[in-house]
């Protein structure tokens, strides 16, 4: 596949988690608009640096440290909106934005 094709998958990626992250008000699904996001730009900068500097083994440490960080975000944000809805049965966004008052 080429470097065009990629890069479109990437970008497609992201705009459907764009799309899901403004339209939803559901924590969860606002939480996999933003993982596929993320997963668009780690597609994209995977694709780039195995592009750019085959041979270098340092794109794809950072690619994993990437990964890596991206599945630890969202665990730790799952167990928060976990607990707000074990507590106080807390799911949508708008209800989470009145913890500010």
């Amino acid at each position: 596949m080429s470097l065009e094709l990629f890069l479109l998958l990437a970008a497609a990626l992201f705009c459907v988690g764009l799309f899901g992250a403004l339209t939803q008000q559901s924590i969860v699904m606002l939480m996999m608009g933003l993982e596929l996001m993320l997963g668009g730009v780690i597609l994209a900068a995977a694709v780039a640096w195995h592009y750019i500097a085959p041979a270098a083994s340092e794109g794809q440490v950072l690619i994993v440290v990437a990964v890596t960080a991206m599945a630890l975000e969202m665990a730790i944000g799952f167990a928060v909106v976990t607990a707000l809805f074990r507590s106080r049965e807390i799911d949508m966004t708008d209800m989470a934005a009145e913890l500010k008052e």
